[in-house]
């Protein structure tokens, strides 16, 4: 999250809640403590993916816990996030939360069921009631391609763009302990799809120095200039874990196809 001039990182990071960093550079990162801790919202373990997104003066966490998603409110970035009332958004397993504020302010919630792998829906978001649009939530992306079913039919993470009038419905694929876990991309004319996959998926693989590379987001430079995504990686060739965050440059191209310039694995100067 880039809010007045600093970059706040949010990430799968602790057993009870979640830590947040905090930078003027996206380089140099400072542990600021928890953001959020499970005494204040629904769950109990498994904390994973959290996303914040920022609106009327309010930052919303979009949470993970129990399989289920929830979300928390805080006045800061720093939080602490809670919930007025301790519930879960969907009463339904479901994990992988993303927000997305369309131009004429609607809201989109995106998210992952369990439906014979990991299986991306995507639904209206009520902010101001906390409800989800379930009744007429839509199966938007299921793990079929071979680049996609190398260790279990995954689907996962998602994070939407739009640019030039489409929506680009980012995703993660294969089970992230996989060497193969990777990003891709499908386009739609509406946030609800109907989506079409990239021929040229998977945008960002393995390569000889980085593996396991994805669940993701994008923010921008300080000047709005360059578009940079954040993803994880696997700590080494043969080491799943503690994962390791990733910065990189992406861009879209004269043709409108997304790219990143990555995996790397080498410190940068600073590209915000």
């Amino acid at each position: 999250l880039l809010h007045e001039g600093k970059y706040y990182h949010y990430a799968t990071n602790a057993p009870d809640g979640y830590l947040v960093y905090e930078s003027d550079d996206l380089v140099h990162w400072e542990n600021r403590g928890y953001c959020l801790r499970k005494e204040d919202v629904q769950g109990e373990k498994w904390f994973w993916a959290p996303e914040i997104m920022h609106r009327n003066g309010k930052f919303y966490m979009i949470y993970t816990s129990d399989e289920h998603i929830g979300i928390a409110v805080a006045d800061s970035p720093l939080g602490p996030f809670r919930q007025e009332k301790q519930r879960f958004l969907s009463e339904r397993n479901a994990i992988d939360g993303d927000f997305f504020t369309d131009d004429d302010g609607q809201i989109y919630l995106y998210y992952v069921r369990f439906a014979g792998g990991n299986v991306i829906y995507g639904a209206h978001l009520d902010l101001d009631t906390m409800t989800l649009d379930e009744e007429n939530e839509v199966r938007l992306i299921a793990a079929e391609e071979e680049w996609e079913t190398h260790m279990g039919r995954v689907a996962e993470g998602p994070f939407m763009l739009k640019h030039n009038g489409k929506y680009y419905l980012t995703y993660s694929a294969n089970d992230y302990r996989s060497i193969d876990y990777a990003i891709g991309y499908a386009v739609s004319d509406s946030p609800l799809g109907p989506f079409v996959k990239y021929e040229g998926n998977p945008i960002l693989h393995r390569n000889e120095n980085v593996n396991g590379v994805g669940h993701h987001s994008f923010t921008y430079s300080k000047d709005g200039s360059q578009m940079i995504c954040v993803y994880h990686r696997h700590r080494t060739m043969t080491e799943v874990h503690p994962r390791t965050t990733c910065i990189d440059k992406a861009w879209f191209d004269e043709n409108d196809v997304l790219h990143i310039n990555g995996p790397t694995n080498d410190e940068q100067d600073s590209i915000c």
